[in-house]
């Protein structure tokens, strides 16, 4: 029996081809889409995140716009609970007049109170699956989903229908001490480090191996190998080694004081790599997918916006990279993506970098993190790609619009949040964005897409993409919607 499911797997997997060539613009093939934001993530991340994670779910409802986009496509969006009948009126709002008539969603939940996976409790939901099967109606169809577990492709076997994502067996491939070596032999630049720590005594080695080739390396960053959104991440200052009487017995005491959950997931693996600095840095990223035939388009660069108390944390993001070295980004993205593919990897990934300058100015760019998944900057892409379709220029680092060939920008963040918020309606919020004239229209082609808007009964927290024609007006939008923000609890509801 063990053999069974990858033989089914893989018999199911021979029809995303023709499900993806239906699922793009200019289709008329009747067809469905799946949207799955189901988080297959450890216990403790997901209890992390606890009443958080229906919002964070529901930032993929940008995947709604893809009916206005590609006519011949029905969306099926689950969730673990449905967004309020306001919030599906303003996704339905943002289409085109001409389009709205035409656009076809569906959205379900499984909402049983837990806070499992929903691909998990999809599986074991017989009336759910049945719904799905009957609305698909054996029409082409694929499965987009967040990540793709054990509980994703039990779901698709369940539905008959594939799923556009890396298979879990080739997970490891996500994992930092692989990345690193992938990076290498892509002939993509890393941080000097060491892969396949587990210990303190390897911590202490790997720093002194880095030291030996950067003697003037001020700080490391001690990473998991399976970890993700900079939670595995531990940044060590070693300018007070420098000053200590036994360098080694100082750092070994440093590390020791590392949270003691921290150090024994250690043990299943991880690096060592030292913190890049420099006269300007930046956190940037670049997201491609990986087709069946093995052929990667690169979709997006990005500035990642991090904070947290040593900026490891993802915040929110910027588009496009700077057109410094965006075009490297892309370069550097294609290369990686095509060693993936070659490995088996499928769908929608990222690729996390760091970079930095000398006095001199010039950047050079290192690549640090993959990312087998969805991630922060998907569903602002989504938005983007929808409302304005075009195609991202790898050589300028540049949106063009099919309509006209112009440009676009925008910053997004899912982390407007203020407890003076907790409680707002979503109407509320949406109608004083319109007032102030920032809401997207497709008369201008720009202004905010709002989302996560769930959140704000939860914590006071929300999100948005602000879209912009260059990088000045999609943050003038921004810091738009944060000023009304700020004004709409002093106002009467």
């Amino acid at each position: 029996m063990a053999r069974s499911r990858p033989d089914a797997f893989d018999r199911l997997q021979a029809k995303l081809g023709p499900a993806l060539g239906a699922n793009r613009q200019g289709s008329t093939t009747d067809h469905v889409l799946v949207v799955l934001p189901s988080y297959s993530v450890s216990e403790s991340l997901l209890s992390h995140y606890r009443d958080r994670v229906f919002s964070l779910e529901h930032r993929f409802l940008n995947g709604l716009l893809i009916s206005a986009r590609i006519p011949a496509c029905e969306v099926i969006y689950v969730s673990s609970r449905s967004p309020a009948p306001e919030i599906l009126d303003y996704y339905s709002s943002l289409m085109r007049d001409d389009m709205q008539e035409d656009a076809r969603f569906d959205v379900l939940d499984v909402d049983d109170g837990t806070l499992n996976p929903v691909a998990c409790k999809l599986a074991d939901d017989p009336k759910r699956l049945s719904t799905i099967r009957a609305l698909v109606r054996g029409r082409p169809a694929l499965i987009e989903a967040w990540n793709v577990t054990d509980h994703e492709t039990r779901l698709a076997l369940a539905l008959d229908i594939p799923i556009n994502g890396t298979r879990p067996e080739l997970r490891h491939l996500g994992f930092k001490s692989e990345g690193r070596r992938l990076f290498r032999e892509a002939g993509v630049p890393v941080p000097v480090g060491v892969e396949d720590v587990r210990t303190v005594d390897d911590v202490i080695e790997a720093v002194g191996e880095i030291r030996d080739r950067r003697p003037d390396v001020e700080g490391v960053i001690i990473k998991h190998d399976d970890s993700g959104a900079g939670d595995g991440n531990q940044v060590i200052d070693l300018r007070p080694m420098d000053a200590a009487a036994d360098a080694r017995m100082w750092l070994r005491a440093t590390l020791q004081t590392l949270p003691e959950w921290y150090l024994s997931d250690l043990g299943a693996g991880g690096i060592v790599e030292e913190r890049i600095t420099g006269t300007r840095f930046s956190s940037p990223s670049a997201q491609f997918d990986v087709r069946p035939d093995g052929s990667v388009q690169v979709l997006a660069t990005h500035e990642q916006v991090l904070g947290g108390a040593d900026a490891q944390v993802y915040f929110g993001c910027r588009f496009p990279a700077d057109p410094a070295y965006a075009p490297a980004l892309a370069a550097h993205a294609q290369a990686i993506g095509a060693r993936l593919a070659q490995a088996g990897a499928l769908g929608r990934i990222a690729v996390d970098f760091v970079a930095a300058t000398d006095d001199s100015g010039a950047w050079d760019v290192y690549a640090i993190e993959i990312n087998l998944r969805k991630g922060g900057t998907t569903h602002p892409y989504a938005a983007l790609r929808s409302l304005i379709p075009g195609r991202y220029d790898t050589a300028r680092g540049t949106w063009v619009a099919y309509e006209d060939g112009s440009s676009r920008s925008y910053g997004a963040t899912d982390n407007l949040v203020d407890p003076q918020w907790l409680g707002l309606e979503p109407t509320r919020v949406i109608d004083a964005v319109r007032e102030a004239g920032l809401l997207f229209t497709h008369d201008t082609h720009t202004g905010a897409v709002l989302h996560m808007l769930s959140g704000l009964a939860i914590d006071g927290r929300m999100g948005m993409t602000a879209i912009g024609r260059t990088s000045d007006e999609a943050l003038a939008i921004q810091q738009g919607v944060e000023r009304v923000m700020d004004r709409i609890c002093r106002i009467p509801g």
